[in-house]
């Protein structure tokens, strides 16, 4: 149930709603704002949080941005501190917290993605007469591995020739192979890649859509450098104009895949004896990837198959299952999506969910259907916006209001306790538990404490999720920071969740703790932490 709640006299820092300088703040009179009801007798509380969160976000790095927060009792919902919660702003990479609950309630934890090999040819001794079909369901964790055990799962069976062509199904989708808006300067970074329910990962990070580029210097200056794909394919080609240079010397090399091919660039200089440079790049069409990596496959077990690979084609009905793979199970693979923040497995799910709820492997259907379980959640989404399912999308606007909502509405949901232990740990060092936080909030006591979603985009900023404070009350949080210049507003963030987890909430007298000095110097300060590789930060 929905209601205005009201604040008086609170002061905020103007002109030109500019609240976040170092500016004397002015008083206003009463303000009203339509605001998820909480359990009767509970309402916004002055527990000391006021004035403590209020001095983080007064930062000089937020002059001139915006800032939505909200933190509320985990088991009565009663709003501890508000700041613009209503305001509707990017929120990055906390948009998979919308897309992860809905996965959990409309998929189920117990649900698997299959890739299947089937034909409606007739068997003529170790012969296989007619087309063969690999038909992919959305799977974004397929390996080259999985790809292979098809291909000798098929020649176990006796089959060493088939006739026809090899066929890849990916029609469980659309063709629409990119978000809205995404940026195309994205196009070859690996967490931009292509959405096909056909694809290859070519790591347990289960980046899929992507091929790791290898590049080591030569062994004298003049020669070219050395590069090596992983995993190993032709449907990818090398265009190798870098140099190796002395010892010393700038490594300036670069990797990047063209525009609308598959021929992967690899320029400038790297210098002897430099380590290597390392890049996930996205491919050109990764249905076509998953058909060479399994035709390769085929031909490494002694199955023949003539021409090569068509794509697009949907299986004929009644054809018969030759071999199949299953993914993990959804609430395992909620770990790797959650806690290294994966673009992709949030977009694949947003088109299974579409699929399975409305039979259209769309970005519509899927949008519509998690609008859907957001609105049984409580969350008000008349005042939200989502247009993809990862939030690399900057059209995406949340208030921090609605995603307090949802992170208190789910706690009594029966998968709540696999969706909770996705989420990253700060200071867990340990990465398939940390994170994106795993390097956050050490030495503090919100260290293996608390838990949250990330986002990261140029300009925006957001953490949410839960913390327990020094009296044991656990607390629900969400920080939205954007249209700041600054290269990074961590700091704040985590100045924001430390003093809710070092203080009393009940007893008052809170005391902010300063954020640590911006890190202006570091480029990739607006990235995730998982999305910075080779660095496992």
């Amino acid at each position: 149930m929905s209601r205005p709640v009201c604040a008086t006299s609170r002061p905020v820092n103007r002109p030109n709603r500019r609240p976040r300088g170092w500016i004397l703040p002015v008083v206003i009179g009463l303000a009203c704002t339509l605001t998820w009801s909480a359990p009767a007798g509970a309402g916004p509380s002055d527990t000391g949080l006021k004035g403590a969160i209020d001095k983080i976000l007064a930062d000089a790095r937020m002059d001139g941005g915006a800032a939505s927060v909200v933190v509320a009792d985990a088991t009565t919902g009663e709003r501890l501190y508000q700041r613009d919660g209503a305001d509707r702003l990017m929120p990055a990479s906390n948009t998979k917290l919308a897309t992860s609950v809905a996965a959990m309630a409309l998929l189920g934890p117990d649900y698997r993605y299959r890739t299947d090999v089937l034909s409606t040819g007739r068997r003529l001794g170790s012969t296989l007469l007619g087309d063969l079909y690999l038909r992919g369901s959305g799977d974004p964790t397929t390996l080259a591995k999985d790809y292979d055990r098809l291909a000798a799962d098929l020649a176990a069976s006796g089959v060493t020739r088939v006739t026809g062509r090899l066929v890849a199904d990916d029609t469980r989708f659309d063709t629409q192979r990119l978000g809205r808006s995404w940026a195309a300067d994205d196009e070859s970074s690996y967490y931009s890649a292509q959405i096909s329910p056909l694809t290859v990962a070519p790591d347990t990070d289960y980046d899929s859509g992507t091929v790791v580029v290898e590049a080591l210097p030569g062994a004298a200056p003049g020669d070219k450098p050395r590069v090596k794909v992983t995993p190993p394919t032709d449907y990818v080609r090398l265009d190798i104009s870098g140099t190796t240079v002395p010892a010393g010397q700038p490594d300036t090399l670069a990797v990047e895949r063209q525009h609308g091919t598959n021929t992967i660039s690899v320029s400038g200089n790297i210098p002897v004896g430099a380590s290597s440079t390392k890049e996930w790049v996205t491919v050109w069409e990764p249905t076509g990837y998953a058909a060479a990596v399994f035709s390769d496959a085929l031909a490494a077990h002694g199955v023949r198959i003539a021409g090569s690979p068509r794509l697009g084609r949907p299986t004929p009905p009644g054809a018969k299952l030759l071999a199949s793979h299953s993914s993990m199970p959804l609430r395992e693979l909620m770990l790797p999506f959650m806690k290294l923040s994966n673009n992709m497995h949030a977009e694949a799910l947003t088109k299974t969910i579409g699929y399975e709820t409305a039979g259209h492997g769309t970005w519509a259907a899927g949008l519509s259907a998690i609008s859907g379980h957001l609105q049984k959640e409580g969350v008000r989404t008349s005042t939200i916006r989502q247009a993809d399912g990862s939030g690399l999308t900057r059209m995406n606007l949340f208030p921090a209001e609605q995603l307090a909502t949802l992170l208190l509405s789910v706690r009594d949901a029966p998968w709540y306790a696999d969706w909770y232990a996705s989420l990253p740990v700060a200071c867990n060092t340990d990465r398939a538990i940390g994170g994106t936080l795993r390097s956050r909030m050490c030495g503090t006591p919100a260290a293996l404490n608390a838990r949250g979603k990330t986002g990261s985009l140029t300009g925006a900023s957001a953490l949410s999720g839960y913390v327990t404070d020094a009296g044991g009350r656990e607390l629900v949080y969400s920080v939205v920071l954007n249209n700041y210049l600054a290269s990074s507003v961590k700091s704040i963030e985590d100045a924001i969740v430390v003093t809710l987890a070092k203080s009393d909430t009940g007893a008052g007298a809170i005391a902010a703790v300063p954020p640590r000095a911006p890190r202006s110097a570091d480029p990739a300060a607006d990235l995730e932490c998982s999305w910075q590789k080779p660095k496992f930060c």
